[in-house]
């Protein structure tokens, strides 16, 4: 080969603009570059592979890194809600325990009355067999009607006490005439129940004092004023009487009564006669939260309806009272005759027989 003969050296690629002549004198130098490149090539392509497989391993590290941290995440979020549940449910705990504690002494405090009251039943219970027992045999009844008559005998004596209190007696005169009450005519008893007759040969008096009614009825400027305050005295003498023979007989009266002497007032719990202004005025005080109504026993400064109307409840309670030991009243418009008999009843000897 001549030493000026040119080598031409073809690259792998068959474009022109990628061919290269290289001198002979160079080939060598050439030649040991490029092998020196290619090894250089090969170092460079064995570091890439290694750093992509690091880089392979640092990327699954990091994304199960990323995936623990998630996980880390969600498992703090559950403990602060698990956190948060534990302390609504220690908050509810410690309200059960102390509503609890409170119910335990409520029902410390009822078994101790519950022991209490078992204990009483049981005292009752027994007292209550042995005297059933004794009520079953004939001293036992023997002893009841031997109370039972001592209660009566008792009630027959306060009742004496009351009827020597207020007196009612027949004042014998031509002068002297009770007139009693005619109000309310239509009412359910009118007149004399057949086979009673009431005193009429005389004038009944309670205390000495006259119930003279016809200023009840009528009543003008001439009326006498001193007529008119003895009538309301022995009416207030009538309502006492009443009054204490109810509380000894034991009677709750129908129409109860407000004493107070000479201007006492008698209670309808059901009125049919509607209160005046003035009436409504005074009693608003004392009736604010019911619906009775009261009635005087009084003329004085009172219209007259009122007033009969309350000597007219006033005899009720006297039927009521009469009707209770079994007598019979006789009429409405006879208040003293129907106190007098009344008394008479109570201190009878058919009151202690027909009531045992």
């Amino acid at each position: 080969m001549e030493p000026n003969q040119n080598i031409s050296l073809l690259t792998t690629t068959t474009d022109p603009e990628d061919l290269r002549v290289i001198e002979w004198e160079d080939f060598e130098s050439e030649l040991a570059r490029l092998s020196s490149l290619s090894s250089a090539l090969n170092e460079a392509k064995e570091k890439k592979r290694r750093l992509h497989q690091k880089l392979h391993d640092l990327i699954q590290v990091n994304a199960e890194s990323l995936g623990r941290v998630n996980e880390l995440e969600e498992m703090r979020q559950k403990l602060e809600s698990k956190k948060l549940m534990v302390e609504n449910m220690s908050v509810r705990s410690r309200l059960a325990k102390e509503d609890a504690c409170r119910q335990e002494e409520q029902l410390g405090g009822a078994v101790q009355s519950l022991l209490v009251a078992g204990g009483a039943l049981s005292v009752a219970s027994r007292n209550l067999q042995e005297s059933s027992r004794a009520l079953s045999e004939e001293k036992g009844y023997v002893c009841l009607r031997n109370s039972q008559k001592m209660l009566k005998m008792r009630q027959q004596h306060m009742a004496s006490q009351i009827s020597m209190l207020y007196p009612v007696k027949i004042t014998v005169g031509p002068a002297q005439e009770q007139v009693e009450l005619e109000a309310y005519p239509s009412g359910s008893l009118s007149g004399t129940p057949a086979g009673l007759k009431p005193v009429n040969q005389g004038s009944l008096t309670i205390q000495g004092l006259h119930l003279t009614m016809l200023s009840f009825k009528k009543m003008s400027f001439f009326t006498d004023k001193k007529e008119i305050q003895r009538s309301a005295t022995a009416l207030g003498y009538v309502a006492h009487a009443v009054s204490l023979v109810a509380s000894y007989l034991r009677v709750p009266l129908r129409y109860p009564l407000r004493l107070g002497g000479s201007h006492s007032y008698i209670i309808d719990n059901a009125p049919s006669i509607e209160p005046t202004s003035s009436e409504s005025t005074s009693n608003a005080m004392t009736s604010a939260n019911t619906k009775h109504v009261e009635f005087p026993l009084f003329l004085e400064g009172q219209e007259t309806t009122r007033a009969a109307y309350a000597v007219f409840l006033l005899n009720k309670d006297l039927e009521q009272l009469l009707n209770f030991i079994g007598a019979k009243s006789l009429g409405p418009r006879h208040i003293l005759a129907n106190l007098r008999e009344l008394f008479r009843t109570i201190q009878s000897k058919a009151f202690i027989e027909n009531l045992i």
